[in-house]
């Protein structure tokens, strides 16, 4: 190996340090409370040694976003198994609530607060394309089957993401009050509103 390349690599390492330090605190004490100077003490360098990587928290939490979508993407392959494109719809429905609603700091990060978008223009972000594409993908196959009550891939696509994106921020925003659920156990609630949408969605 090269002196470039071993540089390189040692690069990406002190990265990956720095990634995984800032992941831990987030999850455990939140954004707010997690600071560059707080991530240099965890890994036991300066908050200037991060500075070499990051021009700042934001940047630092747009590259912390994009492995937390790498763990969605994770669930998603892992789940999302069935041929039949409608049934493989309910499955990303499915999986994509449960992966918000069990992963609450995570999802803050990738879909609700506005610091990691700090770092890019609108149109160069990419950390979800995956998901999305998984998404479009799988209604632009039920389509072409005459299985759901579309005629746009991107509207369909757009509206079933916005029904699973409102259920969990609504629950970990602690808006599902008991005025809407009544008696009924929460996680049986939101399991019952996918169940109406994707019927609500079926030709």
């Amino acid at each position: 190996m090269g002196i470039t390349e071993r540089k390189e690599r040692e690069k990406q390492e002190m990265r990956d340090k720095i990634i995984d330090a800032a992941i831990s605190m987030f999850l455990e004490e939140g954004y707010e409370k997690t600071s560059i100077r707080n991530i240099a003490e965890k890994i036991e360098y300066s908050p200037a040694t991060i500075y070499l990587y990051y021009k700042d928290k934001d940047e630092l939490l747009y590259d912390v976003q994009k492995q937390a979508f790498g763990k969605l993407d994770d669930v998603f392959r892992e789940k999302i198994t069935a041929a039949d494109p409608f049934e493989r719809l309910e499955q990303i429905c499915r999986t994509y609530v449960w992966f918000g609603i069990n992963n609450p700091e995570l999802y803050d990060l990738m879909f609700i607060i506005k610091a990691p978008m700090n770092a890019i223009d609108d149109n160069e972000w990419h950390n979800g394309d995956q998901a999305l594409n998984a998404l479009i993908g799988c209604v632009t196959e039920c389509l072409s089957k005459q299985e759901i009550r579309f005629s746009d891939p991107r509207v369909a696509a757009l509206s079933i993401w916005s029904m699973g994106h409102g259920l969990i921020s609504l629950n970990i925003r602690c808006r599902i009050k008991e005025e809407l659920i009544g008696d009924i156990d929460k996680e049986k609630m939101i399991n019952k509103c996918i169940n109406e949408y994707v019927q609500l969605i079926k030709k």
